[in-house]
């Protein structure tokens, strides 16, 4: 191609293959309606139909933080990216949220909760309260035990963050808080060597089961743990030898816990591939696992959810490549859709993840029963 000469082709890799609805088995497939929020699409929630068809849209003030519900009101929950977060270091902006919003389907915001230091994923509780993370500092005496980790890329003021669980109820008040350096030394749970140690462990994930566990996904050293929300105490870990980056541990009606095990520095694999995986907590027994027949095709090294349907099949959210698919409990994928909408994170953090992208952190379904509005 001559110098100067625009390209007549898309260069965007992604865009040249399938786009949209690509797989639909409509014996197999749990139906319902799939709802998702891409990461570059400013503020918008897209909820589409089995067929891949919009079927509703909102659209919010700010890009989302992470995700978006819909609660049990029929209401959406959505965890937006506050416009004048913390800044705790330069890829905090990457997924910080901090701005929480309630939304009626026509687009009415009831109620609002911001926190500049939230980071990652949040839970909207059942008593209308919501379960998040925030980034804290660690005090200097552990921030010294942090070990592992690339220290080439150490902060200049030598700051770690670490991490808190924060409840609070609709008037915005605390009315509980963990902190995870008061149950783990730092020195027991090494970050992975080429990260950088600004931020130990990373809890990128929490969701709270029906006998008060609250579990937690710690990113930067592989590992999930449960925690009793009474006592405080770690009732059990999850760790490198079962996961590795992991997103979204949710617990399953029989007690079980699925989540989206990304891959990244998993070890002894030097070909990295994600899975959907349950494990049984009591035994620490891996009971479910799908990968692609092809492993290596199914990677999102970062982001990422997998949750169990009605009929015992898996939505998945394969986020970084925007693919949402369903499989079957023998692992056939029986729906499939591809973001079809690409845009570049904003200023800065293009620097971080370059191109246009249709990515998104996780997604959801629900039955018609679940949206009556609609």
């Amino acid at each position: 191609m001559p110098d100067g000469q625009a390209a007549t082709t898309e260069q965007i890799t992604l865009c040249r293959r399938r786009l949209g609805l690509t797989a639909y088995d409509p014996t197999a497939c749990a139906g319902g309606y799939t709802l998702f929020a891409r990461q570059t699409g400013g503020g918008v929630v897209d909820m589409i139909d089995i067929e891949g068809h919009t079927a509703h849209q909102w659209s919010l003030p700010v890009r989302p933080g992470r995700d978006a519900v819909i609660l049990a009101n029929g209401n959406l929950g959505y965890n937006g990216s506050h416009a004048t977060s913390a800044g705790l270091y330069p890829a905090w902006d990457l997924w910080h949220g901090g701005d929480f919003y309630e939304v009626t389907p026509d687009g009415e915001i009831v109620w609002q909760h911001e926190d500049i230091y939230h980071h990652h994923d949040a839970q909207w509780l059942p008593n209308g309260h919501l379960l998040y993370t925030v980034a804290a500092p660690l005090p200097a005496d552990k921030a010294a035990r942090v070990t592992g980790g690339d220290p080439a890329k150490d902060g200049a003021d030598g700051i770690v963050q670490s991490d808190i669980v924060r409840e609070v109820n609709r008037k915005g008040e605390v009315v509980w808080e963990w902190r995870i350096w008061d149950h783990i030394d730092p020195a027991d749970l090494p970050i992975h060597p080429n990260f950088d140690r600004r931020h130990w462990p990373m809890i990128n994930g929490v969701s709270e089961t029906r006998d008060g566990l609250v579990l937690m996904s710690l990113r930067t050293t592989s590992g999930v743990i449960a925690v009793n929300k009474a006592t405080g105490e770690i009732v059990w870990h999850a760790g490198r030898d079962m996961v590795a980056q992991q997103h979204t541990p949710i617990e399953m009606e029989d007690g079980k816990v699925l989540c989206f095990d990304n891959g990244n520095l998993r070890p002894g694999m030097s070909n990295p591939f994600s899975r959907a995986l349950e494990f049984d907590p009591k035994t620490m027994k891996v009971t479910w696992t799908y990968t692609d027949p092809t492993p290596i095709s199914f990677f999102s090294p970062f982001m990422g959810s997998a949750e169990r349907l009605w009929n015992g099949n898996t939505l998945i959210c394969e986020s970084a490549f925007g693919r949402l698919f369903e499989v079957t409990p023998a692992g056939a994928t029986v729906w499939e859709f591809v973001i079809p909408d690409f845009a570049e994170y904003p200023s800065p953090l293009n620097r971080f993840i370059v191109g246009a992208t249709n990515s998104c952190f996780r997604a959801h379904r629900y039955t018609k029963e679940q949206i009556p509005w609609l």
